[in-house]
């Protein structure tokens, strides 16, 4: 699925993230509001991971949803 359609209905998809990433607070998913990028940064920061990490994860995700 592109990333408009994701950021379009984000609340819907909000519970996935959430499954995905269990350290991402309900908070930190409506701060991201649906963008992708803030979305990275947030699973970035809670996972201390590499950047390109957290875009592959947010890319793999994206396309399962």
């Amino acid at each position: 699925m592109n990333w408009d359609q994701i950021q379009g209905k984000w609340k819907q998809f909000t519970g996935s993230a959430k499954e995905n990433w269990g350290k991402l607070t309900d908070d930190d998913l409506d701060q991201v509001e649906g963008k992708r990028d803030q979305l990275v940064g947030k699973i970035q920061e809670k996972y201390g991971i590499a950047r390109e990490e957290a875009e592959r994860q947010v890319d793999d995700w994206s396309n399962r949803s």
